[in-house]
Protein backbone atom coordinates (compact mmCIF):
# COMPACT_ATOMS: atom_id res chain seq x y z
CA UNK A 1 0.00 0.00 0.00
CA UNK A 2 1.27 3.33 -1.05
CA UNK A 3 1.49 6.26 1.79
CA UNK A 4 0.08 9.53 0.49
CA UNK A 5 0.68 12.50 2.81
CA UNK A 6 -1.35 15.50 3.13
CA UNK A 7 -0.53 18.51 5.45
CA UNK A 8 -3.23 21.46 6.23
CA UNK A 9 -4.33 23.31 8.94
CA UNK A 10 -7.16 21.77 10.14
CA UNK A 11 -8.09 17.99 9.48
CA UNK A 12 -11.63 17.11 9.84
CA UNK A 13 -12.87 13.67 10.27
CA UNK A 14 -16.72 13.09 9.74
CA UNK A 15 -18.56 14.64 7.21
CA UNK A 16 -22.14 14.98 8.51
CA UNK A 17 -23.78 18.02 9.16
CA UNK A 18 -21.14 19.27 12.46
CA UNK A 19 -18.03 18.82 10.24
CA UNK A 20 -18.75 20.33 7.52
CA UNK A 21 -19.93 23.42 9.46
CA UNK A 22 -16.90 23.28 10.82
CA UNK A 23 -14.94 22.97 7.61
CA UNK A 24 -16.72 25.92 5.82
CA UNK A 25 -16.42 28.29 9.13
CA UNK A 26 -12.64 27.52 8.80
CA UNK A 27 -12.26 28.27 5.30
CA UNK A 28 -14.13 32.17 6.09
CA UNK A 29 -11.23 32.42 8.52
CA UNK A 30 -8.58 31.81 5.81
CA UNK A 31 -7.68 28.16 7.13
CA UNK A 32 -6.93 25.10 4.95
CA UNK A 33 -9.27 22.62 5.54
CA UNK A 34 -9.15 18.23 4.69
CA UNK A 35 -12.36 16.95 5.24
CA UNK A 36 -11.87 12.83 5.78
CA UNK A 37 -15.26 10.93 5.25
CA UNK A 38 -15.64 7.48 3.61
CA UNK A 39 -18.90 8.70 1.72
CA UNK A 40 -18.55 12.61 1.25
CA UNK A 41 -21.31 12.24 -1.74
CA UNK A 42 -23.64 10.62 0.18
CA UNK A 43 -27.16 12.41 0.46
CA UNK A 44 -28.38 13.61 3.96
CA UNK A 45 -31.92 12.31 4.55
CA UNK A 46 -32.66 12.84 8.18
CA UNK A 47 -34.90 15.57 9.24
CA UNK A 48 -33.08 18.53 10.85
CA UNK A 49 -34.94 21.18 12.78
CA UNK A 50 -34.25 23.67 15.22
CA UNK A 51 -35.54 26.80 17.02
CA UNK A 52 -35.67 29.79 14.83
CA UNK A 53 -33.76 31.87 17.11
CA UNK A 54 -30.70 29.52 17.66
CA UNK A 55 -29.18 29.55 14.26
CA UNK A 56 -26.90 31.23 13.18
CA UNK A 57 -26.62 34.68 11.24
CA UNK A 58 -24.69 33.49 8.40
CA UNK A 59 -27.27 30.66 7.41
CA UNK A 60 -29.36 31.93 4.73
CA UNK A 61 -32.99 31.95 5.07
CA UNK A 62 -33.01 29.36 2.09
CA UNK A 63 -31.77 26.92 4.56
CA UNK A 64 -34.84 26.53 6.37
CA UNK A 65 -37.85 24.69 4.53
CA UNK A 66 -40.46 25.48 6.66
CA UNK A 67 -41.67 27.52 9.96
CA UNK A 68 -44.15 27.35 12.69
CA UNK A 69 -44.65 30.68 14.61
CA UNK A 70 -46.35 28.60 17.36
CA UNK A 71 -46.25 24.73 17.54
CA UNK A 72 -48.26 22.85 19.62
CA UNK A 73 -47.42 20.59 22.62
CA UNK A 74 -49.90 18.48 24.10
CA UNK A 75 -49.19 16.86 27.70
CA UNK A 76 -51.92 16.44 30.09
CA UNK A 77 -53.65 19.60 28.33
CA UNK A 78 -52.71 21.52 24.90
CA UNK A 79 -49.89 24.55 24.96
CA UNK A 80 -48.98 26.52 22.52
CA UNK A 81 -45.53 27.30 22.76
CA UNK A 82 -44.27 31.04 22.41
CA UNK A 83 -41.21 30.55 19.94
CA UNK A 84 -40.43 29.78 16.45
CA UNK A 85 -39.55 26.38 15.23
CA UNK A 86 -38.11 25.51 11.93
CA UNK A 87 -37.58 22.00 9.50
CA UNK A 88 -34.38 23.15 7.77
CA UNK A 89 -34.50 21.67 3.76
CA UNK A 90 -31.78 18.96 4.41
CA UNK A 91 -30.88 19.24 0.80
CA UNK A 92 -30.04 22.95 0.63
CA UNK A 93 -28.43 22.72 4.08
CA UNK A 94 -26.01 20.14 2.49
CA UNK A 95 -25.21 22.69 -0.22
CA UNK A 96 -24.43 25.38 1.63
CA UNK A 97 -22.22 23.04 3.73
CA UNK A 98 -20.26 21.70 1.10
CA UNK A 99 -19.16 24.48 -1.38
CA UNK A 100 -15.64 26.70 -0.80
CA UNK A 101 -12.09 25.55 -1.38
CA UNK A 102 -12.09 22.05 1.61
CA UNK A 103 -10.22 19.34 -0.26
CA UNK A 104 -11.76 15.76 0.45
CA UNK A 105 -10.55 12.60 0.64
CA UNK A 106 -12.85 10.26 0.51
CA UNK A 107 -11.57 7.64 2.93
CA UNK A 108 -12.50 6.20 6.81
CA UNK A 109 -9.99 7.90 9.39
CA UNK A 110 -8.84 4.91 11.27
CA UNK A 111 -6.50 6.25 13.89
CA UNK A 112 -6.63 9.55 14.96
CA UNK A 113 -4.57 11.81 17.25
CA UNK A 114 -4.48 15.92 18.30
CA UNK A 115 -2.34 16.31 14.82
CA UNK A 116 -2.43 12.79 13.02
CA UNK A 117 -5.14 11.01 10.68
CA UNK A 118 -4.13 7.82 9.45
CA UNK A 119 -6.41 6.55 7.27
CA UNK A 120 -7.98 3.12 5.70
CA UNK A 121 -6.54 3.72 2.31
CA UNK A 122 -3.03 4.68 3.80
CA UNK A 123 -3.30 7.99 3.07
CA UNK A 124 -2.14 10.14 5.88
CA UNK A 125 -2.79 13.64 7.56
CA UNK A 126 -0.90 16.38 9.15
CA UNK A 127 -2.92 19.23 10.84
CA UNK A 128 -2.07 21.88 13.20
CA UNK A 129 -5.43 20.75 14.46
CA UNK A 130 -7.39 16.99 14.16
CA UNK A 131 -10.75 17.31 14.48
CA UNK A 132 -13.32 14.16 15.13
CA UNK A 133 -16.37 15.40 14.33
CA UNK A 134 -17.90 11.37 13.47
CA UNK A 135 -21.25 11.40 15.61
CA UNK A 136 -22.34 9.12 18.75
CA UNK A 137 -21.81 5.41 18.19
CA UNK A 138 -24.56 3.24 19.85
CA UNK A 139 -23.66 0.84 22.32
CA UNK A 140 -25.96 -1.50 24.60
CA UNK A 141 -25.09 1.42 27.75
CA UNK A 142 -25.87 4.33 25.66
CA UNK A 143 -29.26 6.45 25.73
CA UNK A 144 -30.84 6.30 22.86
CA UNK A 145 -33.12 8.42 20.85
CA UNK A 146 -35.34 6.24 18.10
CA UNK A 147 -38.76 7.21 16.48
CA UNK A 148 -40.53 5.85 13.05
CA UNK A 149 -42.15 8.19 10.64
CA UNK A 150 -44.32 8.38 8.02
CA UNK A 151 -44.56 11.36 5.29
CA UNK A 152 -47.80 12.60 3.99
CA UNK A 153 -49.76 15.60 2.25
CA UNK A 154 -50.97 18.30 4.04
CA UNK A 155 -54.65 17.14 3.78
CA UNK A 156 -53.92 13.57 4.51
CA UNK A 157 -52.25 14.33 7.79
CA UNK A 158 -54.42 16.94 9.10
CA UNK A 159 -56.83 14.93 11.13
CA UNK A 160 -53.96 13.98 13.60
CA UNK A 161 -53.35 18.29 13.44
CA UNK A 162 -56.81 18.78 15.53
CA UNK A 163 -56.54 22.37 13.37
CA UNK A 164 -52.98 23.10 14.72
CA UNK A 165 -49.69 23.86 12.44
CA UNK A 166 -47.69 21.36 14.51
CA UNK A 167 -46.90 19.13 17.30
CA UNK A 168 -43.55 19.61 18.48
CA UNK A 169 -44.76 16.94 21.36
CA UNK A 170 -48.23 14.88 21.72
CA UNK A 171 -47.90 12.75 24.85
CA UNK A 172 -51.87 11.36 24.41
CA UNK A 173 -52.07 7.82 24.29
CA UNK A 174 -54.17 7.16 21.98
CA UNK A 175 -51.51 5.07 20.24
CA UNK A 176 -52.73 1.82 21.77
CA UNK A 177 -50.63 2.15 24.79
CA UNK A 178 -51.82 1.52 28.58
CA UNK A 179 -50.67 4.00 31.29
CA UNK A 180 -47.89 2.09 32.87
CA UNK A 181 -46.22 1.23 29.22
CA UNK A 182 -42.94 3.21 28.30
CA UNK A 183 -44.66 6.28 26.69
CA UNK A 184 -43.89 8.15 22.86
CA UNK A 185 -45.25 10.87 21.70
CA UNK A 186 -46.35 12.45 18.16
CA UNK A 187 -43.71 14.39 16.96
CA UNK A 188 -45.81 16.39 13.43
CA UNK A 189 -43.91 19.20 11.38
CA UNK A 190 -44.54 20.44 7.70
CA UNK A 191 -41.60 19.33 6.35
CA UNK A 192 -42.71 22.25 3.24
CA UNK A 193 -45.85 23.30 1.56
CA UNK A 194 -46.77 20.08 0.56
CA UNK A 195 -45.46 17.63 3.02
CA UNK A 196 -46.10 16.49 6.60
CA UNK A 197 -43.89 14.42 8.49
CA UNK A 198 -46.05 12.13 11.49
CA UNK A 199 -43.47 10.37 13.45
CA UNK A 200 -43.77 8.14 16.61
CA UNK A 201 -40.70 9.15 19.10
CA UNK A 202 -39.10 7.65 22.16
CA UNK A 203 -37.08 10.24 23.49
CA UNK A 204 -34.90 8.25 24.98
CA UNK A 205 -34.27 5.11 26.48
CA UNK A 206 -31.99 2.62 27.83
CA UNK A 207 -32.46 0.56 26.22
CA UNK A 208 -35.06 2.70 23.89
CA UNK A 209 -38.19 1.43 21.90
CA UNK A 210 -37.63 -0.73 19.01
CA UNK A 211 -38.79 1.26 15.93
CA UNK A 212 -41.30 -1.96 15.02
CA UNK A 213 -43.00 -1.15 18.09
CA UNK A 214 -42.82 2.63 17.42
CA UNK A 215 -44.33 1.97 13.58
CA UNK A 216 -47.31 -0.09 15.26
CA UNK A 217 -48.04 2.53 17.99
CA UNK A 218 -48.01 5.48 14.84
CA UNK A 219 -50.01 3.51 12.49
CA UNK A 220 -52.70 2.81 15.67
CA UNK A 221 -52.82 6.59 16.78
CA UNK A 222 -53.15 7.59 12.96
CA UNK A 223 -55.71 4.99 12.67
CA UNK A 224 -57.55 6.88 15.58
CA UNK A 225 -57.50 9.84 14.22
CA UNK A 226 -58.96 9.15 10.81
CA UNK A 227 -55.12 9.26 8.94
CA UNK A 228 -55.05 6.77 6.23
CA UNK A 229 -51.74 6.06 5.43
CA UNK A 230 -51.22 4.59 2.09
CA UNK A 231 -49.01 1.88 1.25
CA UNK A 232 -46.09 3.64 -0.64
CA UNK A 233 -45.72 6.30 1.93
CA UNK A 234 -42.30 7.37 2.52
CA UNK A 235 -41.08 6.35 5.75
CA UNK A 236 -38.36 8.00 8.11
CA UNK A 237 -36.86 5.59 10.35
CA UNK A 238 -34.47 7.36 13.81
CA UNK A 239 -32.07 5.86 16.10
CA UNK A 240 -29.13 7.57 17.85
CA UNK A 241 -27.32 7.84 20.68
CA UNK A 242 -27.81 11.20 23.10
CA UNK A 243 -24.90 10.75 25.11
CA UNK A 244 -21.31 10.98 23.29
CA UNK A 245 -18.25 8.06 23.64
CA UNK A 246 -16.22 8.58 26.70
CA UNK A 247 -13.25 10.37 26.14
CA UNK A 248 -9.42 9.07 26.33
CA UNK A 249 -6.12 10.65 27.08
CA UNK A 250 -4.76 11.35 23.62
CA UNK A 251 -8.15 11.84 21.63
CA UNK A 252 -8.00 14.64 19.75
CA UNK A 253 -10.55 17.53 20.02
CA UNK A 254 -13.47 16.18 19.59
CA UNK A 255 -17.11 18.20 17.62
CA UNK A 256 -20.93 18.03 17.39
CA UNK A 257 -21.85 15.12 18.45
CA UNK A 258 -19.12 13.32 19.21
CA UNK A 259 -18.00 16.67 21.46
CA UNK A 260 -21.04 16.42 23.32
CA UNK A 261 -22.85 19.81 22.13
CA UNK A 262 -25.98 17.30 21.44
CA UNK A 263 -28.32 17.80 24.06
CA UNK A 264 -29.10 14.60 26.35
CA UNK A 265 -32.61 15.74 27.00
CA UNK A 266 -33.84 16.12 23.77
CA UNK A 267 -31.83 14.61 21.17
CA UNK A 268 -30.95 18.49 18.97
CA UNK A 269 -27.23 19.16 18.23
CA UNK A 270 -27.32 20.79 14.68
CA UNK A 271 -28.11 24.19 15.59
CA UNK A 272 -25.88 23.74 18.27
CA UNK A 273 -22.89 22.94 15.95
CA UNK A 274 -23.86 25.44 13.31
CA UNK A 275 -23.60 27.99 16.51
CA UNK A 276 -20.33 27.10 17.83
CA UNK A 277 -18.94 26.27 14.58
CA UNK A 278 -17.47 29.88 14.55
CA UNK A 279 -16.45 29.48 18.24
CA UNK A 280 -13.74 26.31 17.29
CA UNK A 281 -12.91 28.20 13.92
CA UNK A 282 -12.02 31.98 15.67
CA UNK A 283 -10.33 29.68 17.85
CA UNK A 284 -8.00 27.89 15.77
CA UNK A 285 -7.81 31.07 13.68
CA UNK A 286 -6.08 33.00 16.63
CA UNK A 287 -3.99 29.65 17.52
CA UNK A 288 -5.79 29.23 20.95
CA UNK A 289 -6.88 26.36 22.42
CA UNK A 290 -10.36 25.26 20.71
CA UNK A 291 -10.96 22.62 23.61
CA UNK A 292 -11.10 25.67 25.79
CA UNK A 293 -13.02 28.31 23.60
CA UNK A 294 -15.81 25.69 23.16
CA UNK A 295 -15.54 23.97 26.74
CA UNK A 296 -15.37 26.94 29.11
CA UNK A 297 -16.43 26.37 33.14
CA UNK A 298 -19.90 28.05 32.18
CA UNK A 299 -20.66 25.10 29.48
CA UNK A 300 -19.13 22.32 31.31
CA UNK A 301 -21.74 23.06 34.70
CA UNK A 302 -24.21 23.44 32.08
CA UNK A 303 -23.89 19.91 30.58
CA UNK A 304 -22.89 18.24 33.46
CA UNK A 305 -26.97 19.63 34.95
CA UNK A 306 -28.58 18.20 31.18
CA UNK A 307 -27.01 14.79 32.81
CA UNK A 308 -29.19 15.02 35.75
CA UNK A 309 -31.60 16.12 33.21
CA UNK A 310 -31.40 12.53 31.37
CA UNK A 311 -30.89 10.36 34.80
CA UNK A 312 -34.47 12.20 35.54
CA UNK A 313 -35.75 11.30 32.81
CA UNK A 314 -34.44 7.76 32.26
CA UNK A 315 -35.82 6.85 35.95
CA UNK A 316 -39.47 8.72 35.83
CA UNK A 317 -42.15 6.23 36.14
CA UNK A 318 -44.10 5.71 32.72
CA UNK A 319 -47.52 7.52 34.07
CA UNK A 320 -45.42 10.71 35.00
CA UNK A 321 -43.61 11.66 31.92
CA UNK A 322 -46.52 13.41 30.63
CA UNK A 323 -46.98 15.01 33.73
CA UNK A 324 -43.15 16.09 33.97
CA UNK A 325 -43.49 17.33 30.26
CA UNK A 326 -47.08 19.52 30.97
CA UNK A 327 -45.01 20.91 34.32
CA UNK A 328 -42.11 22.36 31.49
CA UNK A 329 -44.24 23.90 29.03
CA UNK A 330 -45.86 25.68 31.93
CA UNK A 331 -42.58 27.78 32.76
CA UNK A 332 -42.01 30.80 30.75
CA UNK A 333 -40.85 30.58 27.70
CA UNK A 334 -37.37 32.38 28.59
CA UNK A 335 -36.64 29.74 30.89
CA UNK A 336 -37.98 27.51 28.45
CA UNK A 337 -35.30 28.47 25.91
CA UNK A 338 -32.31 28.74 28.40
CA UNK A 339 -32.86 24.78 29.55
CA UNK A 340 -33.03 23.68 25.82
CA UNK A 341 -31.13 26.29 24.03
CA UNK A 342 -28.50 28.10 26.50
CA UNK A 343 -24.87 25.83 27.14
CA UNK A 344 -23.17 28.97 28.62
CA UNK A 345 -25.50 29.69 31.36
CA UNK A 346 -25.19 26.94 34.75
CA UNK A 347 -27.29 29.84 36.71
CA UNK A 348 -30.30 30.22 34.15
CA UNK A 349 -29.89 26.26 33.42
CA UNK A 350 -30.04 25.46 37.59
CA UNK A 351 -32.71 27.80 38.48
CA UNK A 352 -34.65 26.51 35.39
CA UNK A 353 -34.46 22.96 37.15
CA UNK A 354 -35.15 24.32 40.51
CA UNK A 355 -38.27 25.43 39.15
CA UNK A 356 -39.22 22.62 36.94
CA UNK A 357 -38.71 20.92 40.73
CA UNK A 358 -40.79 23.24 42.81
CA UNK A 359 -43.75 22.85 40.37
CA UNK A 360 -43.79 19.19 39.94
CA UNK A 361 -45.86 16.92 42.05
CA UNK A 362 -44.57 14.95 45.09
CA UNK A 363 -44.35 11.87 43.21
CA UNK A 364 -42.27 13.03 40.60
CA UNK A 365 -40.21 15.55 42.92
CA UNK A 366 -39.22 12.12 44.73
CA UNK A 367 -37.65 10.68 41.02
CA UNK A 368 -36.07 14.36 40.44
CA UNK A 369 -33.89 13.99 43.74
CA UNK A 370 -32.55 11.00 42.76
CA UNK A 371 -31.04 12.21 39.32
CA UNK A 372 -27.72 13.45 40.33
CA UNK A 373 -27.10 10.46 42.09
CA UNK A 374 -27.99 8.33 39.10
CA UNK A 375 -26.09 10.51 36.46
CA UNK A 376 -22.78 9.98 38.71
CA UNK A 377 -23.62 6.06 38.99
CA UNK A 378 -23.40 6.24 34.70
CA UNK A 379 -20.41 7.76 34.26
Amino acid sequence: MTTRSHTADVAIVGGGPAGRALATRCVARNLSVILVDPHPARVWTATYAAWRDELPTWLPDAAISSSIDHPSAWAERQTNLDRTYCVLNTSILQSILSTGSTQVIATKGDHLTADTVKCADGTRVRAEVVVDARGTTLTPRTAQQTAFGVVLDHAAAEPALDGNAAWFMDWRRDNGTAENASPSFLYAVPLDSNRMLLEETCLVGRPPLALGELKRRLHIRLRNRGVTVPEDSPVERVRFAVESPPGRRGDPFRFGARGGLMHPGTGYSVATALNEADVVALAIARGDDPQRALWPRSARGVAALRQVGLSALLALEASDVETFFATFFALPVEQQRAYLSERRDATATAKVMTSLFAASPWRVRRTLMGAPFSASRSK
